[in-house]
Parts: structure tokens; C-alpha cells; sequence
């Protein structure tokens, strides 16, 4: 029977009448317990970017592509096109969902592309950033996301330091920064902000912090509709607690009924406008060909990329190897999380983040980035990496965060459809 790892307790609260911390003393505290996680995922992230643009210019292909397809003057405006370019539109100009059909269509896609797909917390955050600052709409979105890919280091790090220690969060915040998919990190998209806002309510959970992690966990559904996965699992965590009485009855119940009001609302105003409660997957579907297909596509994915037939729908073939080396990875370590003995919370988010994304009929080549939010399968590899020393560790993870550039962001942005 594997021994469960030993849990990294919260801070001691201070002792009434104790003298307060002198402010120079706990800025510096926090730089010490903080700083080393920032240091490593921004060198990390330098160097992996720094790949990707190399890659850009030495390819050229994004001068030849249209500016909303992957296309730009600059390797930078890549970084704003397919999704951002819709999050940038509706940081300028608002919503207005509507399903309109386009005229003739009779195949897959019958629906007009509509900026209702895309949830408000993000370009919000972007039109927050463009009156604060007075960037454009590309610049606020790129700010937004850097600023959550450094949040989301530091609760990735809080994660799995709570399994094993400082040094297995030091590696899961390297392991954030050169995963597959990382490259959508610093790009004009929402899944550094989610991911940020989905680690800090998974750690306010296992610290028993309730109210911040409903609060969070309404956030994340503003953000993304995978946020489904985060409200389960908080709610499961809650009744768990409600079982035990261990936090009373109030904090935990009024976090169950706070987590899906974000997801809930905005799914309701989407529809309350479109004139149909279930236009946002009508939408989905219509528009994107997105839709919940019980994993076959995944299926015929993993059963054709091995053999090298690339006849399923959306094939994108360089892509979809990497998808499928990733969904792979990703099984493998699910039951290496297991064995750690995880928190029904960690377990619940996980399974059900791999179940929405792999039972879902979408663009195959961005499962990478889709999974993302799977971020607890860092746990295993990161209490592995912790016996490694620091210096081998940051070969390590440096030579990865090189190939990144490649495998990461090249192989999302200009030979699939992020």
C-alpha cells in the first residue's frame, strides 16, 4: 500500500497581542517564498516564446495568412488572431448573440460565428487594462494574460506543494510553463486567467478557505464553459465537508450555491438574448461544429493518427500527432495521481476536465491547450522532479521550454487552429 505524502500544513495564524510583522520583513518574506517560482516560469516562458518567434520568422508562412487566420505583419500579431481576434472585437465593441443562419448551408457548419461563444471575464479584463493603461486592445489583452500565466504559476506551485513541498511546487510551475499547449499562455486568449482562477479555488479548497473558492470558482464560469469541471468538484468537496461537519455548515454551503452562478448566468443571458436557453450550443455547434459527441471523434483521432490516416473531421495532421501524444501523457498520469491519494476535489476536477474535453467533437490539434486545466496531472511528475537537484532540474525544463516553442506554440498557432 503506497504511504500517503505528507500534506504541507497552512500558515499559522499570528497569536493574538504578538507584535505585528514589520512590513520590510514580510516583503521580504514573500519574495523568498514566491520569488523563485516567478524567476523560473518568466526564464522559462522567455526562452520558450523566444523559440516561437524564431520559428515564425525563419517559417515566414504567417506573412502569407490572412490577419484573422494566423497571419500579420509582425510574428507578434499571431499571438492576437482566431480566438483573439473575437476577444479583442469584444473588447471594443460588446455583444450581440444572435443565431443567424448562413444562407444555403446544409453541412456541419450552418450558423454564423458570433462573440457570444467566447465568455465576458476575459475581454472585461482587457477593456479594464485598455482604459487603465491606454493600450489597444491587443497589448491589454497580451498584459491580461501574462499577468495570469504568473498567477496561475504560483497556484499550480501552491497545488503541489501541498503534496510534496517547496521544490515539487518549483517544478510544477516549470512544468506549467513548457506543457503542451503552453503556448497559448502569452497570446490574446482566456486560459491563463482560467487556469489561474481554477488552481487558487482547488488550493482554497484543500485549505479550507470556502467562501474563496466559490468566489473563484464564479469567476472561472465567467471565463470558460470547462468551468463545469470546477463547479462539480467544488461541490462535491462541499458536501464531503457538509457530511463531516469539519467547517460547519454556512462557508461550505454558501460556496455551492456562489461556484455556478457565473457559469449559470451567463449560459442564461446568452440564451434570454438569443430567444433560445440553449442558443450558446446551438451556437457552439452551428458555428463551430464544438459539440458534446461522447468521445467518438476523440476515438477515430487516436485510432487513425497511429496509422497515418488523416481522414476524420477537422484533420490537421503535424497537430493531431502531438494531440495524441498528449491525451496519451495525460492517461498515463492519471493513475499516477491516484496513487498520491489526491482530495475528491483534485480527483473530480481532473477526471472531468479529461472527460468534457475528450468526449467533445472540436479542432483535434488543440486538445493540447484544452487540457490545460488538467494542471493537477503536473502533481506526479512535480513530486518526482523534487528529488532532482537545482541545477539539473533547470537543464531540464530548460530544454524543454526551447522545444516548446515548437511543439507548444508553432504547432498550435500555424499548423493547427488554436
Amino acid at each position: 500500500m503506497t504511504t500517503p505524502l505528507k500534506r504541507t500544513a497552512p500558515a499559522v495564524p499570528a497569536v493574538p497581542g504578538a507584535a505585528a510583522p514589520v512590513p520590510g520583513r514580510r516583503l521580504r518574506d514573500t519574495a523568498r517564498r514566491h520569488g523563485p517560482v516567478l524567476a523560473l516560469y518568466g526564464v522559462l516562458k522567455l526562452a520558450g516564446f523566444g523559440s516561437f518567434m524564431y520559428l515564425l520568422d525563419s517559417a515566414g508562412d504567417f506573412r502569407k495568412k490572412h490577419p484573422r487566420f494566423g497571419g500579420g505583419a509582425h510574428t507578434w500579431d499571431v499571438l492576437g488572431t482566431w480566438d483573439g481576434w473575437w476577444y479583442q472585437q469584444i473588447a471594443l465593441h460588446g455583444y450581440h448573440p444572435a443565431l443567424v443562419p448562413v444562407p444555403g448551408a446544409t453541412g456541419l457548419i450552418t450558423l454564423q460565428g458570433n462573440s457570444a461563444a467566447f465568455f465576458p471575464l476575459y475581454p472585461a479584463l482587457m477593456r479594464v487594462a485598455m482604459e487603465v493603461t491606454g493600450l489597444g486592445p491587443f497589448g491589454a489583452g497580451l498584459l491580461v494574460s501574462v499577468l495570469a500565466s504568473f498567477a496561475a504559476a504560483l497556484g499550480i506551485s501552491a497545488v503541489a506543494a501541498w503534496f510534496g513541498g517547496r521544490r515539487a511546487g518549483l517544478a510544477a510551475a516549470g512544468l506549467w510553463a513548457v506543457w503542451p499547449g503552453s503556448g497559448v499562455e502569452w497570446a490574446v486568449y482566456s486560459d491563463s486567467l482560467y487556469v489561474a482562477l481554477a488552481a487558487w479555488a482547488l488550493y482554497a479548497v484543500l485549505t479550507r478557505r470556502w467562501l474563496t473558492a466559490g468566489v473563484l470558482t464564479f469567476a472561472a464560469g465567467l471565463n470558460r464553459p470547462t468551468a463545469a469541471a470546477l463547479v462539480a468538484a467544488l461541490a462535491v468537496a462541499g458536501l464531503l465537508a457538509l457530511r463531516r461537519r469539519t467547517d460547519g455548515v454556512a462557508r461550505p454551503l454558501t460556496a455551492m450555491l456562489v461556484a455556478p452562478l457565473g457559469l449559470l448566468g451567463y449560459l442564461g443571458w446568452v440564451g434570454h438574448r438569443m430567444g433560445d436557453y440553449g442558443g450558446y450550443f446551438e451556437l457552439q455547434s452551428g458555428a463551430w461544429g464544438h459539440e458534446f459527441d461522447y468521445g467518438r471523434q476523440t476515438l477515430d483521432v487516436l485510432t487513425s493518427v497511429p496509422v497515418g490516416h488523416f481522414g476524420y473531421l477537422f484533420a490537421l495532421p503535424f497537430a493531431d500527432v502531438i494531440g495524441v501524444g498528449v491525451v496519451l501523457l495525460d492517461l498515463a498520469l492519471l493513475p499516477l495521481l491516484f496513487r498520491l491519494r489526491p482530495p475528491a476535489v483534485l480527483v473530480v476536477h481532473t477526471v472531468l476536465t479529461l472527460a468534457l474535453v475528450l468526449g467533445s467533437q472540436q479542432y483535434f490539434a488543440n486538445v493540447s491547450r484544452y487540457l490545460l486545466p488538467a494542471f493537477p496531472l503536473f502533481v506526479p511528475p512535480a513530486v518526482a522532479l523534487r528529488r532532482v537537484g537545482l541545477p539539473c532540474l533547470c537543464v531540464l525544463l530548460g530544454i524543454a521550454a526551447l522545444a516548446s516553442g515548437s511543439y507548444a506554440g508553432y504547432a498550435l498557432f500555424e499548423l493547427g487552429v488554436p
